[in-house]
């Protein structure tokens, strides 16, 4: 029962921040914003999650897994790749139902990403995108505290 009740609340609050995306020019600055990063840092996993398996974006992801973590992880750079959309796909998820936790396990993911790529030759300006990226997870989950609706 107990979990039938967090799992209406979880979906509950997803549909008021959906609504407030919907009415986003009535909301102040400060929410604005929230619900901006809230709505990116759950797509951007989505996306990029999802071309880990189907290949629309990019067909050669293996080019993206430096050698010491191809080394490092069991199997070939194609199995981390796999498990690396997983990955995303569940922080995904994470965001979008508890974005607070989402949120700083999204820039952990992308700081360790940024890692990745900085030890790369020529590959040093994705690393500084992935930077960006956990700082604004980083944002969206300290304004979660303030912004993200629960019924607690």
């Amino acid at each position: 029962m107990a979990l039938t009740h967090a799992w209406h609340d979880i979906v509950h609050d997803m549909q008021d921040e959906v609504h407030d995306l919907a009415t986003i020019t009535r909301h102040d600055a400060a929410r604005q914003a929230y619900l901006a990063l809230w709505a990116t840092m759950f797509a951007f996993p989505l996306v990029f999650g999802l071309d880990r398996f189907s290949g629309a974006m990019n067909d050669h992801w293996e080019g993206y897994v430096a050698n010491w973590v191809n080394n490092a992880l069991p199997g070939s750079a194609s199995d981390a790749i796999v498990v690396f959309g997983v990955v995303e796909l569940v922080l995904a998820a994470l965001v979008l139902a508890v974005p607070r936790i989402g949120g700083d396990l999204l820039a952990l993911w992308m700081a360790l990403m940024a890692i990745n790529f900085f030890s790369m030759d020529q590959m040093s300006w994705i690393g500084m995108g992935s930077l960006a990226v956990a700082v604004c997870a980083m944002a969206m989950a300290r304004l979660s505290t303030t912004y993200h609706r629960t019924d607690s």
